[in-house]
């Protein structure tokens, strides 16, 4: 019988999830990952996984694309059919895709123990289809691996059984000090040496589908008067290209970078303006002021130590946010100490023992 199953769909829950691997190595722990393709990347070949030192997974479901039901559904249907032939003694799952909803279902219906790591976020906004499925997996969980304080209190506001939560740190705090010596400037990045440049990145619909929303960020970034580098995701390209011809030449487009390029970056920009909630946090890792363009943010201790602020897409709270903020104090612990990985091995050790 497999010990633990651990269902993945995008790069993000990759990253984590070989974090968490590798301490569930150390402890003896076997475990099947499973990829449901619900993000297809090309980047995913087997050399970003031999480049991150990460397991490749056992089981590639391919199931992308389609709505978000359709998606979800597929998925399920799928995940199903391998915790059937696997028999795990724990499904562990990680943030908020959809993927995460379709494999702790799963597992909840078969009657096979959930455990969800980053559980206990809440942005409050259920118009975005993460909150729903944070939400529900969540309160499908055996197992509740928080990342702060604050998760913990939303946790239990919500009647979850505290004997069941577990605060453990951030697991992509763990990533961030392992891949730090690893970093490598992005060989597309055409920004010049010695040039302070504020990193950005713009990925969520709320931004991409809105051309209001996207030309006020813009907006925003050409009056800041600062140099720019913005690797653009695919879901953003497009949207820019009636647009390319206007921006000044400091807004310097990339093509996408891979983990270690994002690192290098997040580690020699002067800010970080980003939509990503993984990006959030991980500029605070790295030391860097963060605008994000968003009403609303999960990581609420970031907004509330002072080194995040949340902007939206207004152009003015864009220019005053990158004119403003500060550096995150140094030695603020949000987010752990570097283990959140060898906490989560050592719960999931001893539940699976």
């Amino acid at each position: 019988m497999t010990r633990i199953l651990t269902v993945v769909g995008a790069r993000p829950q990759f990253i984590k999830a070989g974090t968490v691997s590798r301490a569930l190595s150390a402890h003896g722990v076997d475990e099947v990952l499973v990829h449901t393709g619900q993000h297809f990347d090309a980047n995913m070949s087997e050399v970003f996984f031999d480049e991150l030192a990460i397991p490749a997974p056992t089981h590639n479901l391919e199931v992308g694309g389609g709505s978000h039901g359709e998606m979800t559904g597929r998925q399920l249907e799928r995940v199903e059919r391998v915790l059937v032939e696997t028999q795990p003694r724990l499904v562990l799952v990680y943030g908020d895709t959809n993927s995460t909803l379709a494999g702790a279902l799963a597992a909840a219906k078969l009657g096979i123990p959930v455990a969800h790591v980053e559980a206990g976020l809440r942005s409050w906004n259920r118009a975005m289809p993460e909150e729903i499925n944070r939400v529900l997996v969540d309160h499908l969980s055996a197992l509740a691996f928080a990342p702060t304080a604050t998760a913990v209190k939303n946790l239990v506001a919500e009647g979850i059984d505290m004997a069941t939560v577990h605060q453990v740190g951030d697991v992509m705090y763990d990533a961030a000090l392992f891949y730090r010596e690893r970093a490598r400037r992005p060989a597309d990045a055409a920004i010049p040496h010695d040039v302070p440049f504020v990193l950005c990145t713009i990925h969520r619909p709320q931004n991409t589908d809105s051309p209001a929303r996207l030309r006020g960020i813009i907006e925003g970034l050409v009056r800041s008067g600062r140099h720019v580098a913005w690797p653009v995701h695919p879901r953003t390209a497009g949207k820019l290209a009636d647009l390319r011809s206007s921006l000044p030449d400091r807004i310097h487009l990339l093509p996408p970078v891979s983990y270690l390029e994002m690192a290098w970056l997040e580690t020699h920009c002067s800010a970080v303006a980003t939509d990503s909630g993984g990006v959030q946090k991980e500029a605070f890792f790295h030391g860097k002021p963060c605008v994000t363009f968003r009403e609303e943010t999960e990581w609420v201790e970031l907004v509330e130590e002072g080194s995040q602020r949340l902007v939206g897409a207004d152009p003015d709270a864009i220019v005053t946010g990158l004119s403003e903020l500060s550096a995150p104090r140094p030695g603020a612990d949000l987010y752990g100490t570097g283990d959140a990985a060898g906490a989560i091995a050592r719960v999931l050790a001893e539940a699976t023992a």
